[in-house]
């Protein structure tokens, strides 16, 4: 049986120590949900948003089985060998072992000035916006650039725990760096640039305007990266590289 706590928060010390603002966001209670082995004492958690599913505790195949979204694709990660073991045993085929890239988030540590010249590079044939209501809908409307606001239920709750900025070239979006998703004193970062507009810098212009947009509000923007382009772009705009782990990704 497999429950979904009401109360986030019991499943803290399972996740005890982890940097995460994935995790942090579902303990919160602002996005996401906590689901486990048993509500009243839980002994196996998973930590669900969006696209990726944290497991902790002890090994649970039910719950490692367990989807409350359907989704034909994930990404599971943990902190113990005798989990990733159990995701193995489960999704056999289906699981694809991948590397990450963990940032370490220290906030006070980004150079204005060096991001401000980052944004100052934008050609003029382009334009540089936040994102908007009207954006907002926009780009969940694109398969591109969903993922800058698809997590949040409503503009109002973007506006609440999330923020972006896109480039647009025509009036169309053709590089942003957005909210993936929020807690309670930051964001996650999301960033990309569309396929054909890539190695133009944009992605970088972005990612500066957004760490910058951060400070001013007083929150940190916590990176973690997919792949070594990601780590790369990360530690230019004054990021500092902490470890590998791995994750899988489930296509079901």
């Amino acid at each position: 049986m497999i429950d979904l706590l009401n109360e986030p928060k019991k499943a803290a010390p399972l996740f005890d120590g982890w940097q995460e603002t994935l995790i942090w966001s579902c303990l919160q209670g602002v996005m996401g949900s906590i689901y486990v082995d048993d509500a009243k004492e839980p002994a196996s958690a998973m930590a669900v948003l969006g696209d990726f599913y944290f497991l902790s505790g002890k090994p649970n195949r039910e719950l490692t089985l367990y989807d409350p979204q359907q989704k034909a694709f994930r990404i599971m990660v943990s902190r113990d060998r005798a989990i990733d073991g159990c995701i193995e045993a489960c999704y056999q085929e289906k699981a694809k072992k991948v590397t990450r890239y963990a940032i370490k988030k220290e906030p006070g540590i980004f150079d204005k000035e060096r991001l401000q010249s980052f944004t100052d590079r934008l050609p003029s044939e382009y334009d540089m916006k936040m994102i908007d209501e009207a954006l907002f809908l926009r780009l969940s409307k694109i398969d591109w650039c969903r993922d800058f606001v698809i997590q949040y239920q409503d503009y109002n709750r973007y506006k609440k725990y999330g923020m972006g900025v896109v480039i647009l070239k025509d009036g169309e979006p053709v590089s942003g760096a957005s909210s993936y998703s929020g807690y309670l004193g930051g964001i996650e970062v999301e960033i990309g640039t569309r396929e054909d507009f890539r190695r133009k810098g944009l992605a970088c212009i972005c990612g500066a305007k957004l760490v910058l947009e951060c400070m001013e509000r007083g929150l940190y923007p916590s990176w973690d990266a997919q792949n070594l382009w990601s780590a790369a772009l990360a530690q230019k705009l004054g990021y500092h590289f902490d470890k590998e782990y791995p994750a899988y990704e489930i296509y079901l």
